[in-house]
């Protein structure tokens, strides 16, 4: 089978429009489907249509759909209205945050069409989505070899892609993933608070610890790196405490007691990112800092987050 160098995107908000840029640089022709015009993403050779009958009609055969769209019932919509145009063999990947059952009831429905679905856990945030991002990917094996070369060639290194297994797989890969996050985050946060607090009134230089805990040390990594960024670029006793989520974690966090398998880490991560909403603290004004550094997710309050919180996951556990 020819390898594909089409790609289309549903989608073209931060992650989808960077994702979007990157495969422009790849030599990979993409086509977006959007409600309106993006003339950011159109001067750097990124065709946009509005309509599915236009979008479909850019794309080789099979046609290779990449879906960066918030979790819950807005994919299944979107799904129900492509469908109609699209052939037997065509891959489907949803590269959002869906909670896996509902990714591995969507894989069943849409392969009872001879249509492939790849649940395509995305990680590294709008910096990865623009340079090379990290997939985590689910799904059958036929499909699996129609989307990988794209995937390799949108992936920051060959190691940055796995195909994880059967359908469902990938996102709920992604999910632990996000759990993991979460720990690493409150324990950062944790120790910003003791450095600006604690010691015997040292006056620490925070930006500058991080710096130099961002080479060489046991706790080197992004996370760090953004914590440094973040203290340099943002005045930190500004930063609102609240922590908006679109409430992953609890996903996992509900499998785990019905598994009986316990996660204390995770678990009171989240009922400290619970704590953030109530009080004001230099932990949580630290995860803000970093959430906003890997993923452009707001500084306190937000209404659109709050809701996708309450809808974005369908099937129960």
């Amino acid at each position: 089978m020819p390898y594909q160098t089409k790609l289309g995107i549903i989608g073209l908000g931060k992650m989808g429009g960077n994702l979007a840029l990157q495969a422009i640089d790849k030599g990979i022709d993409v086509v977006g489907k959007a409600r309106s015009r993006k003339p950011e993403l159109e001067e750097k050779g990124v065709k946009v249509v509005s309509d599915y009958k236009s979008f479909v009609s850019y794309l080789g055969d099979p046609k290779v759909i990449y879906l960066s769209l918030p979790a819950g019932r807005t994919v299944d919509t979107i799904l129900e209205e492509l469908l109609p145009y699209l052939q037997q063999g065509d891959v489907i990947m949803d590269g959002g945050n869906s909670f896996y059952i509902d990714s591995i009831r969507r894989e069943k429905q849409l392969f009872s069409k001879d249509i492939y679905f790849l649940d395509c856990g995305t990680s590294g945030g709008l910096e990865a989505a623009r340079n090379g991002a990290c997939f985590m990917v689910g799904g059958r094996d036929e499909g699996i070899k129609i989307a990988e070369p794209i995937l390799i060639s949108l992936a920051i290194n060959k190691d940055a892609y796995v195909h994880t297994g059967p359908p469902g797989s990938g996102h709920f890969v992604k999910l632990v993933h996000n759990g993991i996050e979460f720990g690493m985050l409150q324990a950062i946060g944790e120790g910003v608070e003791l450095l600006h607090k604690g010691g015997n009134g040292f006056n620490l230089d925070l930006a500058a610890i991080f710096k130099n805990w961002s080479n060489g040390s046991v706790i080197r990594g992004w996370l760090v790196e953004l914590m440094e960024k973040g203290l340099r670029e943002q005045n930190f006793d500004g930063i609102q405490s609240y922590i908006e989520d679109t409430g992953e974690v609890n996903w996992l966090i509900q499998d785990a007691l019905n598994k009986e398998i316990p996660i204390p880490v995770i678990s009171q991560s989240v009922m400290e990112l619970f704590k953030s909403r109530i009080k004001d603290s230099d932990t949580y004004k630290a995860i803000a800092l970093m959430r906003h550094g890997f993923g452009g997710h707001p500084f306190g309050k937000d209404e659109y987050i709050a809701k996708e919180r309450k809808n974005s996951r369908i099937a129960g556990v």
